[in-house]
């Protein structure tokens, strides 16, 4: 099969055929139809983020159809059409996966960093982390949903009942939960980079109420922020816009060092907090709600061979939404 391959940090992912992997019991042989590329995986490729395995195919927002079904696989039939997520397995006994936060769980393996994703033909998921998909959105559509989508969700169930949202990076994720909120009845504020008109006016087609550079003031007191660039400087700004009592979320995997900050900007009851990964719950959940609205989510596909050219794209900035291999 065919497949982009990671071979050392810092260099451009090779393409290579590879055997098409072999379902194990409890495991699905899936042929892959697109996978969304994620900002974790430019820091993987990157560097940012430690490299678990070479080479490596990665990739974690999967979707496809089933094309083998391992010993023990009861829910799901060949031809289904599934998506495969960045959690792909946990240990089911510690203390986190037993009190529903198995995303915290420390032998937890992850879809395109521990075992190969979805830059490739075919991929071989564990099927108890693996999902039936919705049929409001098609393929190129629905990959983004299973990590923009689940990370956006988490972090928004994370900020509460806030009436008055902040987002700061308007990439694959905002733009998905944006909709979420604008549906929910919330006012989104969209903070993108100094003088980037572009991502300001996308922000406000898809209902954010304002949208403005991080050097501008949010016109009213946030209840919440969920900061979904890897920008740790954005965090003390972040909480010099959040009303006492509120919270600034950090929704990434790896951020750059968040600067020191004066002490007054967290006084006032002021949360930090962190989202890691994502539970099987976030999954159900988030599905539904996506299959329930209007959710348009903005997709530009690039062919499996132009993966280098979709991560450069995505490193400087020039997508509107998220970018998706498809197989062809």
């Amino acid at each position: 099969m065919a497949a982009m391959v990671l071979d050392q940090a810092g260099l451009p992912l090779r393409p290579m055929q590879l055997p098409v992997p072999q379902p194990l019991a409890h495991e699905v042989q899936i042929k892959v139809s697109a996978c969304g590329v994620c900002r974790t995986d430019l820091h993987i490729a990157d560097g940012e983020l430690p490299v678990h395995k070479r080479p490596l195919v990665m990739g974690h927002e999967v979707v496809g159809r089933i094309s083998a079904i391992g010993a023990g696989v009861r829910q799901f039939a060949v031809g289904d059409r599934v998506g495969v997520p960045w959690l792909g397995g946990t240990c089911g006994a510690c203390r986190y996966c037993g009190s529903g936060l198995e995303n915290l769980c420390d032998a937890a393996r992850f879809t395109g960093y521990d075992r190969d994703g979805g830059y490739a033909q075919y991929v071989v998921a564990d099927a108890r982390f693996t999902f039936a998909l919705p049929p409001r959105h098609d393929d190129l559509q629905a990959a983004p949903l299973m990590c923009a989508g689940l990370i956006g969700y988490r972090a928004y169930a994370m900020a509460g009942d806030a009436q008055h949202l902040g987002v700061y990076g308007f990439g694959a994720a905002a733009h998905i939960i944006t909709q979420v909120a604008r549906h929910q009845g919330r006012r989104v504020y969209a903070f993108t980079r100094p003088g980037d008109v572009r991502s300001q006016q996308f922000a406000l087609s898809l209902g954010a109420h304002w949208a403005g550079g991080t050097d501008v003031p949010a016109p009213a007191l946030l209840d919440a922020a969920l900061i979904f660039a890897p920008a740790g400087e954005l965090v003390p700004l972040a909480l010099a816009a959040v009303r006492k009592g509120g919270t600034v979320v950090c929704a990434g995997i790896h951020m750059s060092e968040i600067p020191a900050f004066a002490y007054a900007l967290l006084w006032g009851e002021r949360t930090v907090r962190s989202v890691a990964n994502l539970t099987r719950a976030d999954v159900l959940a988030f599905l539904a709600i996506a299959e329930r609205i209007d959710l348009q989510v903005s997709a530009r596909a690039f062919p499996l061979a132009q993966a280098n050219a979709a991560l450069d794209a995505l490193r400087a900035g020039k997508i509107d939404g998220a970018a998706v291999l498809v197989m062809g």
